[in-house]
């Protein structure tokens, strides 16, 4: 049954539905019907999980599958988009989407409870170097022919991260020898000039009746993945490459899950307190900042809310409530006081 907190919103003229967020996903269904609607909470739920843990299969996880059976207990409201569009005879279609927000805390608290890596946003988009041979001979997939990555690029998305392309310039054009080489040195000095330096290296071509792709992840000159994906359809083939990646990014950069336990009768009370942090330039400073945090005594949960270039904004659970952090910090030397502010903190 629907809680009473997840509303439908009402929309004005020209306004248009969108899931925007992280706490906020669309899916596909037939009708506006409660069974549909009940059905495409579960869905939602479970693409939310999936984007903010980058899981491979979360639903395998302890108190997942309850969690998407009462999905509806963890909504915060929703509501409906009519797209329309053609058919391949031309015909009008029409379909309608259901865009779900969730309540970020009950999210939150069932990602920490269910034994989850926590995968920190912002999160990296490494680029991916792709060509492809489908009999006459490889060549690179750029910006201009990003219709063709679209599986890989679409599936990192459902993993919680984006892929990139190259320009496609015409000396990139002719990396294309270099990636069928596995030449990673030379792919990587071509991306020089791109951000971050991390490289999703993959062919994609004929293997009898079908197609296979073998990639290599790189980060930083260093290989920290290396697989093959193959499929009769070559879609399902070029997809796995965006697994390879996530599985790599998620082993370098996810932290434990770190559940919270009830307070003890002679542990100070748990107090959920928002700071901000400045002064973060890039990836590192950003683990740096957080796993200072969650080793701080008495925190217990480091939840990020937002996230800009100029500064991130976290809620952490901590023994004692914002005071008792704020004590924590100063004594810590890591994160000082922005001047002029109040709870913000600049990394050193």
């Amino acid at each position: 049954m629907l809680v009473a907190s997840a509303a439908m919103a009402q929309r004005v003229e020209g306004d248009r539905a969108v899931a925007s967020g992280a706490y906020a996903a669309e899916v596909p269904v037939n009708n506006q019907t409660p069974g549909q609607r009940s059905n495409g909470f579960a869905r939602a739920l479970l693409k939310v999980i999936t984007n903010l843990t980058g899981d491979r299969n979360p639903i395998a996880r302890p108190g997942v599958g309850p969690a998407l059976r009462g999905a509806s207990t963890y909504v915060d409201g929703y509501d409906y988009r009519q797209d329309e569009g053609t058919s391949p005879n031309g015909t009008p279609t029409f379909t309608t989407t259901l865009v779900v927000r969730f309540d970020p805390k009950k999210v939150n608290d069932l990602v920490s409870g269910s034994g989850f890596a926590v995968w920190p946003t912002p999160r990296p988009k490494p680029v991916l170097w792709m060509a492809i041979d489908d009999g006459s001979g490889p060549r690179l997939v750029g910006l201009a022919q990003s219709s063709a990555a679209r599986p890989v690029l679409d599936h990192a998305k459902e993993r919680g991260y984006r892929l990139g392309l190259p320009t496609g310039t015409a000396a990139e054009q002719a990396m294309a020898g270099a990636i069928w080489r596995s030449d990673v040195a030379a792919i990587s000095r071509a991306s020089a000039t791109y951000s971050p330096p991390m490289q999703l290296v993959g062919k994609l071509y004929r293997a009898g009746v079908g197609w296979k792709a073998d990639w290599i992840f790189v980060d930083s000159g260093r290989v920290l993945a290396r697989s093959s994906t193959a499929n009769a359809d070559a879609r399902r083939a070029m997809a796995g490459g965006a697994d390879i990646a996530a599985d790599a990014l998620i082993r370098k950069y996810a932290r434990p899950g770190k559940p919270v336990a009830p307070a003890t009768p002679t542990a100070p009370k748990l107090g959920d307190t928002t700071i901000t942090l400045v002064g973060l330039n890039g990836t590192s400073d950003y683990l740096r900042a957080i796993n200072y945090l969650d080793d701080r005594a008495g925190v217990r949960r480091v939840v990020p809310v937002s996230a800009t270039p100029e500064r991130l904004v976290l809620q952490v659970t901590v023994e004692g409530g914002g005071d008792a952090l704020a004590k924590s910090l100063a004594d810590g030397g890591v994160l000082v006081p922005e001047a002029g502010t109040d709870g913000t903190w600049r990394l050193k």
